[in-house]
């Protein structure tokens, strides 16, 4: 077991769809907001995340029903379809793309772990904590208190 400071630690740089670990390497395998959303084959990487893992795969994801509106806290209009897969693009002043993100509904995001041969142990959905005041982006206490702003799936490798 890896412990605080242990030097032993390696850090590996490596392609999502393609990592350089021999299969069932890893207990737990666990990824927060920064990589599914923006690749445009997550279903790959779970399966390459399967691969590897001899236990559970976690990993979280703004929750879905964010694409539906706009990126203002304290708007809940519903502003586009929950269903609409097309993927968010921004650009800068050379129209060079800087950002992208690919929304996939809850649906999809149970077919990919399905898909990748895993089965679904738990979707968890957090409450907005009471004692959070603060507005991140487009969450703020008065949305929190509507709808998830995470979602977090854990799935089971056979």
């Amino acid at each position: 077991m890896l412990k605080a400071g242990d030097s032993a630690l390696i850090r590996v740089q490596a392609d999502g769809y393609q990592l350089p670990f021999a299969d069932r390497s890893f207990d737990i395998t666990f990824s927060s907001y920064g990589a599914l959303p923006f690749l445009p084959d997550a279903p790959a990487v779970l399966r390459e995340w399967a691969r590897v893992t001899r236990d559970l795969v976690i990993f979280s994801v703004t929750h879905p029903i964010r694409w539906a509106m706009r990126d203002d806290p304290a708007d809940l209009t519903i502003s586009r379809s929950y269903f609409d897969r097309s993927t968010y693009i921004e650009r800068d002043g050379q129209n060079q793309v800087t950002y992208t993100e690919h929304h996939r509904t809850i649906g999809d995001w149970v077919g990919a772990i399905v898909t990748a041969g895993m089965s679904v142990a738990e979707i968890v959905e957090p409450e907005w904590p009471a004692w959070n005041g603060e507005t991140w982006g487009a969450w703020s206490p008065e949305r929190g208190k509507l709808i998830p702003g995470t979602a977090i799936f854990v799935a089971k490798v056979p």
